[in-house]
């Protein structure tokens, strides 16, 4: 006979306490957006006693919402692939060469940024963008490949010493060179730690302030957390045209996260495995 494990209630509440943290701001915000501005003087959590979808017109008017979100998707995009790419690339060499210490000295000097706040060089990187041109789109690109490298590495590395090199051993003996080796064999084995890299490196450049706060200079280059908050400091009252511009950017990232977060579970989780 089977015996089932009980239910550990200490951790359901716990769980259900955490979640509450999430799902009540969030009633809060779609419940509001959804009000005119005389009902806000009511109880916050109270049902719109009619629900003005007119909310999110007037916020994709007023925040040009078309060229905010297509700014946020091409630097998120670019983001991403660039990342992908590149950063796989590093970690992989510095994976298979642990033995060495210059790679070991690297792979640490890489992870040891995990520890240094943005704060502590933001002027000095604001200085440096502007400086080479780089205070636009492009420059924002890089920074957030260069600025997720230490961790994006820590996770890469990780994932790659879980892969038997006789895999690459094999591709070797029929003749493939280490780049052939790499995108052929490697590169498409890293595919749940490439989704969970690629979800999270999504998720930070969409929904990012402060660096496109501090590096862009044009205004037709603002992004949809620069939109809103323009937005909210000239029309400050107008709380639910506000709370509908929140959620119409949250939705992209919403809706990505919840069709792959599977594999931002298991990249991380099998990234883990030494």
């Amino acid at each position: 006979m089977v015996r089932r494990k009980g239910v550990n209630w200490w951790l359901t509440a716990l769980l259900a306490a955490c979640s509450l943290t999430v799902l009540v701001p969030l009633y809060f915000t779609v419940v509001t957006a959804l009000k005119q501005p005389a009902e806000l003087a009511g109880a916050g959590f109270d049902l719109p006693a009619d629900p003005q979808w007119g909310n999110f017109a007037e916020a994709w008017r007023l925040t040009n919402y078309p060229q905010a979100a297509l700014n946020s998707a091409l630097i998120t995009v670019g983001a991403v692939l660039l990342t992908l790419l590149t950063n796989s690339l590093v970690a992989y060499a510095i994976a298979r060469n642990l033995h060495s210490r210059l790679f070991r000295g690297l792979y640490f000097y890489f992870v040891s940024a995990l520890f240094v706040p943005f704060p502590i060089i933001m002027l000095p990187v604001i200085k440096q963008t502007s400086a080479l041109g780089l205070d636009n789109q492009l420059g924002l690109i890089f920074l957030y490949v260069v600025y997720g490298l230490a961790f994006n590495i820590f996770l890469y590395v990780g994932y790659i010493k879980s892969i038997p090199r006789s895999l690459e051993e094999a591709a070797r003996t029929d003749g493939a060179g280490t780049w052939t080796v790499f995108w052929r064999v490697i590169f498409p084995l890293l595919a749940p730690m490439n989704a969970t890299v690629g979800i999270l490196t999504f998720l930070w450049a969409w929904n990012d302030f402060l660096l496109p706060l501090v590096v862009l200079s044009s205004p037709s280059a603002r992004t949809l957390p620069l939109v809103q908050y323009v937005f909210q400091n000239q029309f400050s009252s107008d709380y639910t045209t506000a709370f509908a511009s929140y959620l119409m950017a949250l939705a992209p990232a919403l809706l990505v996260y919840l069709f792959a977060q599977r594999w931002v579970i298991s990249g991380v989780l099998r990234g883990a495995v030494k």
